[in-house]
């Protein structure tokens, strides 16, 4: 996706908020050999953007002063009750580096796996994300999980997962391959041993009453 900025000079809270109700969002972008520069963008083609997943997950092109770099949008600050966009921060990247983002989960196909099509079982995504590491060229919009094989009683963990080629899940904690999607069994079925037990004992008692 490309976007286009503007270099802003004027700094400072006062500057900022003038900017704003000129329709303009203030930003930042950073990182690289270059030093930080301060930018401004058009609040409602920005708002659109922002809208799209790609624009979360993806490296943009941003054009500023007749120039293209690739960037990551790193932070966006929204006003508390307003549909306003309060500031914007984007990272230069380096082609030749490996980045760190967190990639969308999309997941398809549960309503005809036999989990939920023959057993009637619950599909829950525990993750909706997964933090990745790559080369810049190699980073997908999202990553594709087919769910039309879940078994009842088998959750879906990260090890089920093709990956794009050379993409790398990065795992925190303990658990190396930690779950993604949870089957559960229909609520008919779940019935622990200490609730079936006195219901029986007073089907019990009730039986021997006269």
């Amino acid at each position: 996706m490309q976007f286009v900025a503007f270099e802003r000079s004027k700094q400072g809270t006062g500057a900022s908020r003038r900017l704003r109700n000129t329709g303009k969002t203030p930003g930042i972008v950073y990182g690289g050999s270059a030093e930080p520069q301060m930018i401004e963008l058009d609040h409602n083609a920005l708002w659109h953007a922002l809208k799209k997943e790609a624009f979360h997950s993806s490296v943009l092109d941003m054009e500023l002063n007749g120039q293209t770099s690739k960037v990551l949008l790193r932070d966006v600050q929204y006003h508390p009750f307003k549909q306003l966009v309060l500031h914007i921060d984007f990272q230069r990247i380096d082609e030749k580096t490996k980045l760190h983002m967190k990639v969308p989960l999309h997941f398809s196909g549960a309503e005809e796996s036999p989990a939920v099509k023959v057993d009637k079982c619950m599909v829950t995504p525990i993750v909706t994300e997964l933090e990745v590491t790559c080369m810049p060229a190699d980073l997908p919009e999202f990553i594709a999980v087919d769910l039309s094989t879940l078994q009842k009683g088998a959750s879906l963990h990260l090890q089920h997962v093709k990956l794009p080629k050379g993409v790398t899940a990065v795992v925190r904690g303990s658990d190396r391959n930690p779950v993604l999607v949870s089957v559960v069994a229909p609520a008919a079925e779940i019935e622990t041993p200490a609730e079936a037990a006195p219901a029986a004992e007073a089907k019990g008692k009730g039986k021997g009453k006269k």
